[in-house]
């Protein structure tokens, strides 16, 4: 498969978690659904989310992209397919949205929040054609529930986004309407 019929899916998620915690089993089941179905997964490249992603991909025999910043010191992920280093923050943001046909946020912290919040503005003001950018988990309804009440945000922003409670769920939701994104 060429690059460029490559569909990649991007997955947003915190760093600090570890195996046994709820976000990284839903990472890993995540990234071993992707697979399955043929996706290219593309992450951040390090440790929890990202890691529990990759590692889920790799084990079902898919290619795991991770977008690495040079300017950080821990070591990606072992089960990365391939690497491209980044020289800054917005670069590597730009690399994760860019060529991916969807996107995926488990739990996370302060990047994860910046993250979706640049997908979603790029939706808003169609810089990206629309795709999927599913928010998976039952943190996320009262985080926008909360942006909703104190920020502009209106009910036709969140219409941007889905939701999902399960890995199965989010899967489903980037197949249906990945289907006819080109990038």
């Amino acid at each position: 498969m060429s690059q460029t019929e490559e569909r990649i899916v991007t997955i947003f998620g915190g760093s600090k978690c570890r195996a046994g915690d709820p976000e990284y089993a839903q990472a890993l089941r995540v990234g071993e659904l992707l697979a399955d179905s043929g996706f290219t997964v593309c992450t951040g490249g390090y440790a929890g989310v990202m890691e529990a992603t990759s590692r889920g991909a790799h084990e079902r025999g898919g290619r795991v992209i991770g977008i690495t910043m040079n300017q950080f010191k821990s070591e990606p992920n072992r089960y990365l397919t391939e690497k491209i280093p980044s020289e800054h923050f917005y670069e590597r943001l730009q690399r994760l949205i860019i060529r991916s046909v969807g996107y995926i946020a488990l739990r996370g912290g302060m990047g994860t929040v910046t993250e979706i919040s640049l997908v979603w503005n790029k939706l808003q003001t169609r810089v990206l054609e629309p795709r999927p950018l599913v928010l998976l988990g039952d943190c996320w309804p009262p985080v926008v529930k909360a942006w909703q009440t104190n920020l502009a945000v209106s009910d036709n922003d969140v219409q941007l986004l889905d939701f999902a409670v399960t890995p199965e769920q989010a899967v489903v939701i980037v197949k249906e309407k990945s289907a006819g994104v080109v990038v």
